[in-house]
């Protein structure tokens, strides 16, 4: 490595090393260790290739001056050229020794960001709802891609360097003082000339970088709000796309500037050390040539000092902020290890069993909840906050009880808030009750497997979630091995079977990001395949039909019945026209059920949900908005806030939903 190159890796390394200096704990340093322990022999064998490596890169100036004192003394001709092949066989060593170590350095590396980034991904599935709503997803995705393979540098390149380094300058160091300790000497005295800028720069420019990288983060994330299909559609609704452009170019603008700044640095810092290293070198020539002039040197020696100048000035850069960059590899690990320690709320209890084949009923008994609380489930540093607020969430759920029987539907109705989200979320263990159970076929589901709660419960929520994917892989999703007769029966069954086959791609179609490709009804119909196709014993639907047109609602009402059929069902319901039929109706207010009964009892009761009633049909108006029921963005936990159209319901069996009364609206 020339003197130049050896300047622009020192800067480098340097200031990237600088950008994030934390203290670090001897317990991370054993996790590492454990993390490196299933590649151990590669890892020997990597540091040994690198010692010989670095032998080597010794040997041959030595060997170098050598060919010149032969040519200077007159050395036979074969003398000369068993030097010159052995330089060569040298060169030869190096050069594949140099590609095993790499390809070692890489099968370690790769392994160690396979392993981490396995961990997390894996890890951060099993987090709760509460984890996601409060993190920034980018913040997330870093660990997994920056500091995972910030973490992987230390293996691969810093323990490596520093080990190689150490070697290198040792024989350097030795072989140098051996020909002429003097020049050695003068060599050295110049060292802090070339360290100590390559630190301070280092400093400043990582000051430059850590701002860069702030504005371009807060361009990138401008960028994802903005260039979405919602949040595009926002902006030229209700934002000012004059003034979005004018934030997003004074950012861009201040990163030019940063740009055209951290290049003159770069440049001033490569320049002073290009000439520093050849200032070094001319005072080698000079003093060793006069040396050998005078007889005290060897002309071939002279060479031999020059060339080994510029593999001790390097190694010694390097090692100059080896320090930092073991701490910036492990500030990326304590980053990864953050995230690891974060405990998941909802697991497996030891000896979690499957649910039992047949019917199932849903019980909840004396039910209390509270969303917990941000210390809790998230980070700081993922919400990029300077501190998690560490109170307790405020009660939403206050003794909530009641029982849906095998076959049986039960609506939750009541205003925006009230809970009934919240309640539709702790059937599927969303999230953990904080007092009383909650139970399918008398099990507490806390007693049940993940895997079998999911097996059982099929949910559709209002806002029905799609990936950027096919429509057969998002089919796929709620049964893996489905066949494609099975795929076209949920299409038919929701009623999407024509639509779908009147598309170019058909089943491959891409729905695009959350599904925006397709109309808001097909999409809900399309979660609805997914529901149907599921075949689950027990159905949560969430403000279902939301977002369906008075034509799609009737026929996908007609499947849902058809799904229902036999099942346990809880419908959060907001058109009340849409759950007169159902065998038991909740009224939830603040948390607590504060009515209960069939439509006629209610009715005749005068109470809350009378009210209701009354404000959609005494008015003539059942049109989605009479009680302003939606998710509960605030209290029930899914930040969603829509007001919602009909929601399906039915009895056990029934053919299709009981329709609206004549007066009200679709």
């Amino acid at each position: 490595m020339d003197m130049e190159s050896t300047a622009w890796h020192a800067l480098y390394r340097t200031a990237n090393a600088q950008r994030d200096r934390r203290p670090f704990s001897a317990a991370t340093l054993r996790r590492i260790a454990s993390a490196a322990r299933p590649h151990r022999v590669m890892l020997v064998c990597f540091l040994l290739l690198s010692v010989v490596t670095a032998v080597l890169a010794v040997v041959t100036p030595v060997l170098a001056g050598r060919v010149v004192d032969a040519i200077v003394t007159g050395a036979p001709a074969p003398a000369v050229v068993t030097l010159a092949a052995l330089i060569a066989v040298i060169a030869l060593a190096e050069a594949g020794l140099g590609l095993l170590a790499r390809w070692l350095s890489a099968s370690i590396g790769e392994g160690l960001i396979l392993h981490l980034r396995g961990a997390v991904f894996d890890h951060v599935q099993r987090m709760p709802i509460a984890f996601f709503t409060r993190t920034r997803t980018g913040a997330l995705v870093s660990r997994l891609n920056n500091d995972v393979i910030g973490a992987q540098r230390a293996f691969s390149d810093t323990l490596s360097g520093v080990a190689g380094n150490v070697v290198t300058l040792t024989l350097t160091l030795v072989v140098m003082a051996g020909i002429s300790w003097q020049v050695t000497v003068l060599a050295l005295a110049l060292l802090p000339v070339f360290v100590l800028p390559a630190r301070r720069m280092g400093a400043r420019l990582a000051r430059l970088q850590r701002e860069a990288a702030d504005h371009n983060a807060a361009m990138s994330t401008q960028m994802i709000e903005r260039f979405s299909a919602p949040g595009a559609t926002l902006v030229k609704l209700f934002g000012r796309p004059e003034e979005e452009s004018a934030e997003f170019l004074t950012r861009a603008r201040r990163v030019r500037d940063i740009g055209v700044r951290t290049a003159m640095v770069q440049s001033v810092f490569v320049t002073a050390l290009t000439l520093v290293s050849a200032l070094a070198l001319a005072l080698v020539y000079g003093v060793g040539g006069v040396a050998a002039l005078g007889g005290r040197l060897e002309p071939g020696a002279v060479v031999a000092l020059a060339l080994l100048l510029t593999r001790l000035y390097a190694p010694l850069t390097a090692l100059a902020g080896a320090r930092l960059e073991v701490m910036s590899a492990l500030v990326s690990f304590e980053r990864v290890f953050e995230i690891l320690d974060l405990r998941p709320l909802i697991v497996d209890r030891p000896g979690a069993r499957p649910l039992p084949e047949g019917p199932v009923s849903v019980e909840f008994d004396q039910v209390s909840f509270a969303y917990p609380s941000a210390d809790k489930v998230s980070l700081a540093s993922l919400e990029e906050v300077a501190a998690l607020d560490t109170r307790g969430g405020v009660p939403v759920l206050h003794e909530v009880s009641f029982r849906a029987e095998p076959g049986q539907m039960v609506a939750l109705v009541g205003s925006s808030g009230a809970g009934k989200s919240t309640i539709a979320q702790l059937v599927p263990r969303l999230y953990d009750t904080d007092a009383g159970a909650v139970r399918l076929s008398g099990i507490d589901v806390r007693d049940l497997s993940a895997a079998s709660v999911r097996a059982t419960l099929g949910m559709v929520t209002q806002d029905g979630h799609l990936f950027h994917d096919s429509i057969r892989a998002n089919l796929l999703l709620a049964r893996p091995g489905a066949g494609e007769e099975e795929l076209w029966e949920a299409l038919r069954r929701a009623r999407l079977e024509d639509l779908v086959a009147s598309l170019p791609d058909g089943l491959d179609t891409v729905v695009g990001e959350r599904g925006y490709r397709l109309s808001g009804g097909e999409r809900q119909r399309l979660t609805i395949a997914r529901l149907l196709l599921a075949r689950p014993r027990v159905v949560i639907l969430d403000e279902a039909t939301a977002h369906l047109d008075s034509t799609s609602e009737a026929a996908v009402q007609e499947a849902l019945a058809e799904a229902l059929a036999g099942r346990t069902a809880i419908v959060i319901a907001h058109r009340l026209s849409t759950v007169r039929a159902a065998d038991l109706i909740l009224v939830v207010e603040d948390g607590r059920i504060v009515e209960r009964g069939t439509h006629t009892d209610l009715l005749a009761a005068g109470g809350r949900y009378g009210q209701l009633y009354r404000t959609q049909f005494d008015t003539g108006h059942d049109d989605g908005r009479g009680n302003g029921d939606g998710a509960g963005a605030g209290r029930d936990g899914t930040g969603t806030g829509r007001d919602a159209a009909p929601d399906p319901a039915g009895t056990p069996g029934a053919a299709a939903f009981e329709p609206a009364p004549a007066g009200a609206a679709r």
